[in-house]
């Protein structure tokens, strides 16, 4: 699946050409969910979406809608802590559209292939072993409900989690320059090392450019809370605090992160808050962008990837400025329910790297 990812890239690089021939000022938000939409067309779905070349392209705007925030969609999750009402109600605020666009292009895919006897040893691919295989599972029928929302819940990840944490990290890097110089040399240094090509293997040698990944989603977590139900009965020791079998519980991820008693000057980006020492003196629970336990998230490591092949591509090729657009410092918008947005677009300039 990594060259598949590559294969995208390079799509990528050749776009960044173009709109830098013109001014070079770039949409962050857009810009990156263009990238991860083709990514995630390619490397889950086997499908050539060419979101950057088609504007409003069906599955960037799908991938939109299932994270814009409104009044509706607060209410749909507020409404989702009493069951019984959701039960009843909640497909009233669903967005029926998304739900069936994900099914259709799920079912689709996997009935071509298998009529086809198509493999590409992608996502898909896996959705159908576990179609075939429910025992893997523990079950006797996988349902082609459950299909769909993992198609869905990877999208989401893969979609958002991707493109909104590349964009905070080049809004980062534009205000840090020596941070950006810093990475942008330690990329050159491995890459030079293998005749410039990206592999799979060279992105877990760039140190660097994991501590600035890892502190980009500590500041800007893409999911700002987390719930949970636990299993048995628990009390905190010392205390009298009962969380009982099936209570939900919520973990506020963007306070935890922003916690100056864990994290001093929160406000600040600081790479070097992910060095190994600094990190064995912290609890690991005190940094969860993508949640922890068998319920964390599906495309967390696809993510990870796709997110630092983008950066990869960006810092190579371009320096990021600020420039008379950009929003310093950046807004968070109020109606922000699950996902973390912002009120204004992130505007950079990027200039060629001769």
């Amino acid at each position: 699946m990594f060259h598949l990812l590559l294969n995208c890239s390079d799509h990528f690089e050749k776009y960044l050409d173009q709109i830098v021939s013109k001014d070079g000022i770039v949409e962050c938000r857009d810009l990156t969910s263009k990238f991860t939409t083709d990514v995630i067309g390619s490397c889950a779905f086997g499908l050539e979406i060419n979101a950057l070349k088609e504007e409003n392209n069906q599955f960037q705007k799908m991938g939109r809608k299932i994270f814009r925030s409104t009044s509706k969609t607060v209410i749909r999750i507020l409404l989702r802590e009493v069951p019984w009402l959701y039960k009843h109600f909640g497909y009233l605020l669903d967005d029926h559209d998304v739900t069936k666009f994900m099914t259709d292009v799920t079912r689709d895919t996997i009935q071509y292939r298998k009529q086809n006897n198509i493999s590409r040893h992608d996502f898909i691919d896996t959705l159908i072993d576990l179609k075939d295989n429910p025992d893997k599972l523990g079950v006797n029928n996988v349902t082609d409900a459950f299909i769909a929302a993992q198609s869905f819940v990877f999208f989401a990840a893969g979609f958002e989690t991707s493109s909104s944490t590349m964009s905070y990290a080049m809004y980062e890097l534009a205000q840090n320059q020596s941070i950006q110089d810093k990475v942008r040399e330690e990329i050159k240094e491995v890459l030079n090392n293998d005749d410039g090509v990206i592999l799979y293997e060279n992105i877990k040698k760039m140190s660097y450019l994991e501590k600035i990944f890892q502190e980009t989603l500590r500041k800007y977590p893409p999911v700002m809370y987390l719930t949970r139900k636990p299993i048995t009965n628990y009390t905190f020791e010392g205390t009298k605090i009962d969380i009982r079998k099936g209570q939900q519980v919520i973990i506020p991820t963007y306070a935890i992160h922003h916690d100056p008693n864990i994290y001093p000057n929160p406000e600040v980006f600081d790479p070097e808050r992910f060095t190994p020492e600094n990190m064995k003196q912290r609890n690991p629970m005190y940094h969860l962008p993508f949640g922890d336990g068998p319920r964390n998230c599906i495309g967390a490591r696809f993510a990870v990837n796709q997110t630092k092949v983008g950066l990869i591509k960006v810092l190579t090729n371009y320096k990021i400025d600020i420039c008379e657009k950009t929003q310093i410092p950046i807004q968070l918008a109020p109606l922000s329910s699950l996902m973390l947005q912002t009120t204004h677009g992130i505007y950079l300039k990027l200039t060629k790297i001769s």
